[in-house]
């Protein structure tokens, strides 16, 4: 469902970004836009990228809550996805063989532009005047910059509105047992 929004709005830059919520220590709610990275094979893991430093990373690496929602819509189709489920950080320090190789490989997809900014300042720090703290040499496109984290959001449940129609169609999906079940509800 979700591999054939992005297919029909492909065309469009925007339909790779997601809104992600969480809540931070102080059960603040917080939000922001990531791009979507891709699947994490096998399952339904949707792979995003952050810096250590970011207030997202260390919310998580404090052990406050995993629990995440994305909103993610598809202006062409007019199609609105709720993903909720999960967050697991992977760092330099993931023990986790798998998830480890799979931050290797998503840095070595991105764009020099897109890595570069893992070396920049400290995300939410006081800007620099010095025009260096912008411009640091070009990280290792095959070795993962210290700050760089995998960012995966294991969904276990999905609510998928359609615009389009009167009446529009609203369908939630649910991780039951290893297996997604569907049902039909009300918008």
């Amino acid at each position: 469902m979700i591999a054939r929004a992005l297919h029909r709005n492909r065309s469009l830059p925007n339909a790779r970004y997601v809104q992600l919520a969480t809540v931070d220590g102080d059960l603040r709610p917080r939000n922001r836009s990531l791009v979507f990275r891709g699947w994490l094979e096998p399952g339904s893991q949707v792979k995003f990228v952050t810096d250590i430093r970011s207030a997202k990373a260390i919310n998580l690496l404090a052990d406050t809550s995993p629990h995440a929602e994305a909103c993610w819509y598809f202006p062409k189709t007019r199609e609105q996805f709720r993903l909720s489920g999960m967050l697991t950080l992977v760092t330099p320090e993931s023990s986790n063989n798998s998830y480890s190789k799979a931050r290797q490989e998503t840095w070595q997809q991105m764009s020099d532009s897109g890595r570069i900014q893992f070396d920049w300042g400290t995300p939410g720090a006081d800007r620099s005047d010095d025009p260096a703290a912008f411009n640091p040499p070009q990280p290792d496109e095959h070795q993962p910059s210290e700050n760089f984290c995998l960012l995966l959001l294991n969904v276990t449940g999905v609510t998928h509105l359609e615009l389009r129609g009167e009446p529009q169609s609203c369908y939630l999906y649910e991780l039951v047992a290893g297996e997604w079940v569907v049902r039909s509800i009300n918008p």
